[in-house]
């Protein structure tokens, strides 16, 4: 089976354990994911089962700039994870009040420069940061270009102050609460954060792995929550073959067009076969199903 399956992934669970446990419940070995989530963080994680990994790069691309999350910062003490499942290395720093959280949010909005945390996934001469962070490295991670839409305050519960973003891929919300700190002369540990949106890829939508496991366990149907290999690829236009022009596609032929120059979305009778580059008239598979 291959498909999407949209996880509302738990706290405390690796992206790729959870993206492994889904893919055994499809009885498929083949699995990727978009946009790996901490494992304290939750929420959505588009799992791609099967051919559907062959769509991963271009599902990423079209909705590499807008992501939402719900986050909780805790001010007056910092870990070197910028988190709460790190070590604390700051402490002392002022609790600000909330009309100067909001009154310097504004800034963050648009485009901007933002260092990713040491413990990241960034490459850092071939080597994973977090890697050399555990291994107690000083690393230096230059800035790198990233895009804010909307940033919020949403209140305060018990001592966590929580925020929503809309950020462009890349970023990273435990960066934005030390960035946030900063601007208020203070330092910050985030305490939560949730993903409700990832492209087209909504929680609404989403379904808890224990959830699809009680259902698997109990030989309940869950191929209804497969979403198709081509879902997420809504912005690229469609192209139908006809039966001998789909064989040759299928097997790496080019195949003379009307359509104009740009990626499509190949089909024959409705049937998904691929995502193929058009030039002058000529259509060039990219990735064939």
């Amino acid at each position: 089976m291959d498909g999407w399956i949209i996880l509302d992934k738990d706290s405390g669970i690796f992206s790729r354990t959870a993206g492994g446990r889904v893919a055994r419940m499809f009885q498929n070995k083949k699995f990727g994911h978009i946009g790996t989530l901490d494992p304290m963080a939750s929420g959505v994680l588009a799992i791609a089962i099967g051919n559907a990994t062959k769509m991963i790069p271009f599902v990423e691309e079209l909705n590499e700039a807008s992501k939402e999350y719900l986050f909780g910062v805790r001010f007056g003490y910092e870990t070197d994870t910028l988190d709460i499942t790190g070590t604390t290395i700051k402490t002392g720093g002022r609790v600000p009040n909330e009309s100067e959280i909001e009154k310097i949010l504004p800034s963050f909005i648009g485009d901007t420069m933002q260092t990713p945390p040491a413990y990241s996934a960034v490459h850092v001469d071939g080597v994973r940061a977090y890697k050399m962070a555990r291994g107690g490295a000083n690393i230096e991670i230059p800035a790198r270009k990233i895009h804010i839409s909307e940033l919020e305050y949403t209140g305060k519960n018990g001592d966590s102050y929580g925020f929503r973003v809309v950020c462009s891929r890349g970023t990273y919300v435990r960066a934005i609460a030390r960035d946030i700190a900063e601007k208020l002369n203070t330092i910050a540990t985030v305490d939560m954060i949730r993903r409700t949106k990832s492209g087209c890829f909504d929680i609404k939508n989403a379904q808890k792995l224990d959830f699809l496991e009680n259902l698997v366990n109990n030989s309940a149907d869950i191929k209804k929550y497969l979403m198709p290999v081509d879902f997420g690829l809504g912005g690229i236009p469609v192209l139908n073959l006809n039966d001998i022009d789909a064989e040759l596609y299928v097997h790496g032929g080019f195949i003379k067009v009307a359509q104009t120059n740009g990626l499509v979305r190949v089909y024959n009778n409705d049937r998904f076969i691929g995502v193929g580059d058009v030039q002058n008239h000529e259509l060039r598979p990219k990735r064939t199903i």
